[in-house]
């Protein structure tokens, strides 16, 4: 079984949280008990979020050696350059090393449903927005990606992994998917090198 889930902001990808108060978790929108999360998505990040009962198709959404395709728009604070986006395609130097390059391009302001709460936006600084494509997973990769160029984030939204895109899917919202056995785009697929 695969779903595809459109996290809110402000919540956790998981089903229980300790913290006093507890913080909204997974468990609060009907999900199946069996299924969990494939990946992760930061509290303060919205949008994609595939959740499954299937270990090993688990491993092959997050497995790095699949460089499985995700992206998200973000939207930054200030006015890109040719040059930062330049640097966000060719690889950003972050403490845990070079990222691997990304696409990107600068977009007009997509269409998203309002975020509670909203970005605090200042008047006197410009803001854009960007479609980005990694593929590998970093904690935070794709806020340290902007912030290393000069182009903080004020918000981000997956909106596909692989082949399976959010498209008109509510925040809150989750849809089963019933080819979750082709997760992973041909083109992308890893084969096994014998001896590794």
């Amino acid at each position: 079984m695969l779903i595809a889930f459109n996290k809110p902001y402000g919540v956790l990808c998981q089903f229980t949280d300790r913290s006093v108060p507890p913080r909204p978790t997974l468990a609060a929108f009907g999900l199946p008990p069996e299924v969990y999360p494939a990946g992760r998505l930061d509290h303060d990040s919205e949008g994609l979020l595939l959740l499954t009962d299937d270990g090993a198709l688990a491993h092959r959404i997050t497995d790095p050696r699949h460089k499985l395709p995700k992206t998200y728009l973000v939207q930054v604070e200030g006015a890109p350059t040719p040059a930062q986006l330049a640097a966000l395609r060719e690889g950003v130097a972050l403490r845990d090393g070079t990222t691997r390059p990304a696409g990107v391009e600068a977009i007009d302001p997509p269409d998203l449903w309002s975020r509670d709460p909203p970005v605090r936006v200042r008047k006197t600084v410009p803001d854009a927005w960007l479609r980005l494509c990694i593929r590998e997973g970093r904690n935070r990769q794709v806020r340290r990606m902007t912030a290393a160029v000069g182009l903080p984030t004020l918000r981000l939204v997956r909106v596909a992994i692989g082949t399976h895109a959010l498209d008109a899917l509510a925040p809150g919202a989750w849809r089963l998917i019933d080819d979750a056995p082709d997760i992973t785009p041909r083109a992308t697929r890893s084969r096994r090198i014998p001896g590794a």
